[in-house]
């Protein structure tokens, strides 16, 4: 493989990324159409039955319809062509996106968590048929959203948005388990029990999204990924003696990047090496931003910069 066939590997993959975030942004619109035009209904039934798991549900989608249109637009902005500035694109926007929308549901599983428990400290009336009935509606409109999210790809900011519908969907359950215990036997404290249930469900999934985002804007190795057998396997090559200053890291869902200083014996054996590891990461590892720069190995047995080394640095 010569440098003009691996720099169009390379094009192609980006190009081949921005189709899927297109699909993403297209799913997250949809999602959010139907997000939005339920959430006032499920808030006015809740400010009129009195119904707290109601309420948050309502809450929920509210809050859900401003992240679905965060994570739409960080999706268009992930589909925007490189530029001189950001000469990867701006494909982590999804990422920000998605760190912003697990903080931002932080706050809003604290704040039902909070009133639920001044409501078992003092227990309000709760119409349970109205709860019910508007439960139902919510949780048939929950169950579209999250399938239609669940289809699409999933990028971190997708899952992000498919937190908040998943809360939302719980909520639902939640209200509609309530709205059917108070209805039949009065017992008012299930309404604030059952938000409290949903909000640990919520919390678990949450940190788990904000420490995978974390990890992601941190550069580390992908958790999917062991560090040393990659490093092992490039190594493999009877050609090559060694692998240093190798460093792997996430651009965004999906898109892994590599480099690495490769120290072979013969860089009349380089082109061959160079089309064997970059197809290679790419078959064994789903790498294919891949940087590699050649040493050759010294008299001494210390690696020798090579003065043949692509421009810039960059053999692609």
């Amino acid at each position: 493989m010569n440098a003009t066939e691996h720099h169009h590997k390379h094009d192609h993959a980006e190009h081949h990324s921005g189709h899927h975030h297109h699909g993403s942004g297209n799913t997250l619109l949809w999602a959010l159409a139907l997000t939005i035009s339920f959430a006032l209904v499920e808030a006015i039934g809740g400010l009129i039955s009195g119904s707290l798991a109601l309420l948050s549900d309502a809450g929920h989608m509210v809050t859900d319809a401003m992240a679905l249109g965060l994570a739409a637009f960080a999706a268009w902005m992930a589909k925007q062509p490189r530029s001189a500035r950001h000469s990867y694109g701006l494909v982590r926007a999804e990422v920000v996106a998605a760190l912003i929308n697990g903080l931002f549901m932080l706050v809003i599983v604290f704040t039902i968590a909070y009133h639920a428990i001044e409501r078992l400290w003092q227990p309000q009336p709760v119409a349970g048929g109205m709860v019910m009935v508007i439960a139902a509606i919510g949780l048939v409109i929950n169950i579209v959203v999250a399938m239609i999210l669940h289809r699409g790809e999933q990028t971190l900011n997708t899952r992000a948005a498919y937190l908040h519908v998943l809360g939302d969907l719980l909520g639902s359950v939640a209200a509609l388990v309530a709205g059917a215990v108070i209805y039949f036997t009065g017992w008012t404290p299930i309404d604030p029990l059952l938000s409290l249930l949903i909000c640990a469900l919520i919390l678990y999934s949450c940190v788990r999204l904000l420490r995978e985002g974390l990890h992601v804007i941190m550069e580390g190795v992908p958790l999917n990924l062991d560090f040393d057998v990659i490093a092992g396997t490039m190594a493999e090559s009877n050609a090559v003696d060694s692998i240093h200053d190798l460093h792997v890291w996430t651009l965004s869902s999906g898109m892994v990047a590599l480099s690495a200083h490769v120290v072979i014996r013969d860089m009349g054996q380089w082109e061959s090496v160079l089309g064997e590891m970059t197809q290679l990461l790419d078959q064994r590892f789903d790498i294919q931003h891949v940087t590699l720069q050649p040493e050759l190995i010294a008299t001494d047995g210390e690696s020798a910069l090579c003065a043949h080394a692509c421009d810039n640095h960059r053999c692609e």
